[in-house]
């Protein structure tokens, strides 16, 4: 068990500026496990800005073969600048988040070094070779360990800071901090389930092909009730503690290792957001194979894999997570003793198997939800942005688009990842 903080929220101090070299070679140096890291004069540390995300700086500082990371909260969305203003204490909410993770998923997850509240950031070791998965999904990479990776972590996290693993006093505790993260949620509550529905200074599409689908979006009354159904779950179900932002942008890999990365998102919510939104990611890729060059043979074996990794991604979720609730539910929901007889422990399989499918179809339905943001909204992928002629994106992204509809109107009669799969599959059939 984690132990939670019960002060050190507020971040951003009088003394808060945006880093630069040598603010920041003088924070990294005052931290004694990265001086041992890294060593030498710290004048003589390389530093470069990598932050490619929407809201933060992220620094890498290495010396020789060595390096660690630094990210730092800004006051303000940086995809839109100053005009959108942000609170600082995200930074706090991601390192409690990443010390959670640490604790029940520790292979999975950067390890932190440092948190400098006064200047809102998070020293954490860097991670070489990796690189972000979504990059490495665009050349096609295939990582052999990714599905059992991700799947592990996500039951992991998940299994465990919910109601069947936690003890309600130990989880009321972790939910009433994270309850503050309200700025964050805020932006997930808006972007995702509401402003793409909706006329928004911030949406934008591929445009003027996608004119009259996004049009019709905004029409489209049985949708927009599924996605406030989807909306009201985010907001009322804290049912277990979230990464909040799980795509393949927040995740980096090796072939060998995986590692996800900015929960600054983290809140108690629904089960099926984290895995809809890791699931929507990799369809959203494979519906983006075609619009990038490539030998057709070569497209088509990625996309099988792709498929494959999808469905294993589910499956080894739902097995890890089933084993976990019969052998680790230390937690005051379905307490064991009230299920040790034979009819007992039946009846409570049957409801675990149920529960299951009911964050399958969770799971369906946010996927929707995250691609339709995706295309529609303000934050888009690279994977689709990076096709350069706006013909053959706009024809992924209309793949994606219906797809992403049925999905949210049919997520409780899908019922299974092979009918997933199947409706990933004829969604892609389609040529007009």
């Amino acid at each position: 068990m984690v132990d939670l903080p019960t002060v050190g929220r507020f971040v951003g101090g009088a003394g808060y500026a945006p880093l630069n070299e040598a603010s920041l070679r003088a924070l990294v140096a005052r931290v004694p496990t990265c001086r041992d890291l890294l060593k030498g004069d710290p004048a003589d540390w390389k530093v470069r800005e990598v932050g490619d995300g929407n809201l933060n700086l992220v620094f890498i500082v290495t010396s020789g073969a060595a390096g660690v990371v630094v990210k730092q909260a800004l006051p303000y969305v940086r995809l839109v600048g100053e005009s959108w203003p942000l609170p600082l204490d995200r930074a706090h909410f991601e390192r409690e988040a990443l010390k959670i993770q640490a604790a029940y998923a520790p292979m999975h997850v950067p390890q932190v070094y440092h948190f400098e509240p006064e200047q809102a950031a998070i020293v954490m070791a860097y991670l070489s070779p990796h690189i972000i998965l979504r990059k490495g999904l665009i050349r096609r990479v295939k990582y052999p360990r990714l599905s059992d990776h991700l799947s592990t972590f996500m039951a992991e996290t998940l299994f465990r800071t919910s109601d069947l693993a936690m003890p309600a006093d130990t989880k009321k505790a972790a939910q009433s901090l994270f309850c503050q993260n309200t700025a964050l949620c805020k932006i997930s509550e808006d972007l995702i389930f509401t402003d793409p529905y909706r006329v928004a200074a911030l949406n934008r599409w591929t445009s003027p092909e996608l004119d009259g689908l996004a049009a019709a979006f905004r029409a489209d009354a049985p949708l927009k009730v599924a996605v406030q159904e989807l909306k009201w779950a985010f907001l009322t179900r804290g049912e277990a503690l979230l990464h909040g932002d799980l795509h393949t942008g927040s995740v980096m890999v090796t072939e060998t290792d995986t590692r996800v990365i900015d929960p600054e998102f983290a809140f108690f919510g629904p089960i099926g957001f984290d895995v809809g939104a890791l699931l929507a990611n990799l369809m959203l890729s494979y519906l983006a194979q075609n619009g990038h060059p490539g030998e057709p043979d070569a497209i088509a074996a990625y996309r099988h894999w792709l498929l494959d990794t999808i469905e294993a991604v589910w499956t080894g979720f739902e097995t890890k997570f089933l084993a976990l609730w019969r052998s680790s539910a230390t937690g005051d929901a379905f307490v064991a003793e009230l299920f040790t007889d034979p009819a007992g422990a039946a009846a409570l399989e049957a409801h675990r198997r149920a529960t299951m499918a009911r964050i399958f179809a969770d799971s369906v339905g946010f996927a929707g939800a995250k691609m339709v943001r995706r295309i529609l909204g303000l934050a888009h992928v690279e994977d689709l942005e990076s096709i350069e002629d706006p013909k053959i994106r706009s024809a992924c992204e209309t793949k994606a688009l219906h797809l992403a509809r049925s999905l949210m109107l049919d997520r409780a009669a899908i019922g299974d990842i092979r009918r997933l799969r199947a409706r990933i599959e004829a969604a892609d059939a389609v040529t007009s």
